[in-house]
């Protein structure tokens, strides 16, 4: 009986050593990669990110887990480039726009009154990837996929009429773009990321500011600023990019897997843009809200602006530059 019992448990102490082993072979052979956003999770923008991690997790079998950080809870906007660079994080979410003090391939996303639709921003994307491609690359990052936001529109405490009326505005600056037009209408800028403007608003901190009809809804504009000139300045784009080392780290079939995701989360990020656009510009109203088009003095005004950023681009971009806009003209 002594002997049965001391067979029966080293069976049973074996069998559970085995299925330690097993558990503990899974998890060291499932990937993490941590993905810093500097948006709300409410916003399209995450919610495609998230449904694209779930999609790498499941396609993957689970050997590739994406563990999303919305709101700039693990790295705020300025820093998530540099933690992909240095291995802090494998994969994050930027506005390109943001970075372009960097690099003229990222300003010019954010060069206003150059595509001003949908149609026209997926032109310029097409004619410029491949140059962002390789600018990344020299910084041993790969660009997956890429997202625009809604054009965007001036919002205020009162009506716009010109370019006059934007001055002495405290004008919230979030890329060196949106600051260079504050430079030129002579406003007040100051540097808020989105994580931080409804408070700046609460505060009064700033009072104006250009971006898309998305963010004045994710951030609750209309319970401080309310108007919305429908300008539609430009059509600015989120980029998902992720470390080369840790891409290249992956199977093969597992690169396959993050890529084809990424290629569906951007066919149906640009759809979901569009189609939200009407939805927020309604959901705007709807809070009080007042949305109105541009006066032709204001066009005027911000059409001269935005000639005088386009030539400042091209000077700081020079042949390559010039190779892309007349690739992106015809």
């Amino acid at each position: 009986m002594i002997h049965l019992k001391t067979t029966r448990s080293t069976v049973l102490v074996a069998a559970a050593a085995v299925a330690l082993a097993f558990a503990a072979g899974t998890t060291m052979a499932q990937t993490k990669w941590d993905m810093p956003t500097p948006y709300s999770p409410a916003i399209f923008h995450t919610e495609i990110i998230q449904e694209f991690a779930n999609e790498v997790e499941k396609a993957s079998g689970g050997k590739l887990k994406i563990q999303v950080h919305a709101n700039a809870s693990l790295l705020k906007m300025p820093e998530i480039k540099r933690g992909i660079q240095n291995g802090q994080v494998q994969i994050g979410e930027i506005l390109l726009a943001a970075y372009a003090n960097e690099d003229p391939m990222f300003e010019l996303d954010g060069v206003p009154f150059l595509a001003t639709s949908y149609a026209d921003a997926m032109k310029l994307y097409k004619a410029s990837r491949k140059p962002l491609e390789d600018h990344l690359a020299k910084q041993g990052i790969k660009l997956l996929y890429a997202v625009p936001w809604p054009p965007q529109g001036l919002f205020s405490k009162k009506e716009v009429k010109s370019a006059a009326d934007m001055k002495g505005l405290k004008w919230r600056a979030y890329s060196p773009a949106t600051a260079k037009i504050a430079e030129l209408v002579n406003a007040q800028p100051v540097t808020i990321q989105q994580a931080e403007l409804s408070q700046a608003l609460a505060t009064g901190v700033v009072d104006s500011y250009m971006s898309s009809p998305a963010t004045g809804y994710d951030t609750k504009t209309f319970e401080h600023l309310k108007y919305f000139a429908d300008v539609q300045g430009w059509v600015p784009k989120n980029a998902v990019l992720v470390s080369q080392k840790a891409f290249d780290a992956l199977d093969k079939a597992t690169q396959g897997v993050v890529l084809k995701a990424a290629a569906d989360a951007e066919t149906k990020g640009w759809k979901i843009s569009a189609e939200k656009t009407l939805w927020y510009n309604d959901a705007l109203k709807k809070n009080g809200m007042t949305i109105y088009p541009p006066s032709p003095q204001l066009k005027a005004d911000l059409k001269k602006i935005g000639d005088t950023m386009v030539a400042d681009w091209l000077k700081k971009a020079g042949a390559e530059g010039k190779m892309i806009l007349d690739a992106y003209a015809k």
